[in-house]
């Protein structure tokens, strides 16, 4: 059973969908499996991650923005992909650095993630985007 789910940004952050995952996966009749989610971009990635505190989110754009900052920062001097914005490069740095793919196993038609956990797309890009992600139920 697969599914694309569409997820729409308003620049970098972490957007949680895992309402939608489990809305998709009880109107799927879906009972048993593993999920596996993969976002057809690269230049965002999958998180599984705290949704009980919205600073945690923060925290962690926070950090990865210190960690890899804009390219017109000096210390990204020497990247040469630059001619699509300066938030790009360090977006697929971000990228290469978090997964683009996460397996969940599933119970009673409900994604077995632990009580603080959520499903989140973290996008590394200043503009908004509409990112895809594909579901796959087996």
């Amino acid at each position: 059973m697969q599914h694309e789910f569409e997820i729409s940004t308003r620049g970098q952050g972490l957007y949680e969908f895992t309402g939608d995952v489990r809305h998709w996966m009880q109107d799927a009749g879906a009972d048993g499996g593993l999920l596996t989610l993969f976002v057809r971009h690269t230049s965002c990635s999958l998180l599984i991650q705290e949704n009980a505190d919205p600073e945690v989110q923060t925290d962690l754009a926070a950090f990865f923005h210190r960690l890899v900052p804009p390219s017109t920062d000096p210390a990204m001097a020497y990247l040469r992909h630059t001619y699509e914005g300066p938030d790009d490069m360090p977006a697929h740095i971000k990228a290469a650095m978090l997964p683009v793919s996460l397996q969940i196993p599933v119970s009673g038609g409900q994604p077995m993630l632990g009580t603080w956990q959520g499903i989140y797309l973290f996008e590394h890009r200043d503009a908004p985007h509409r990112r895809r992600v594909v579901a796959h139920l087996a």
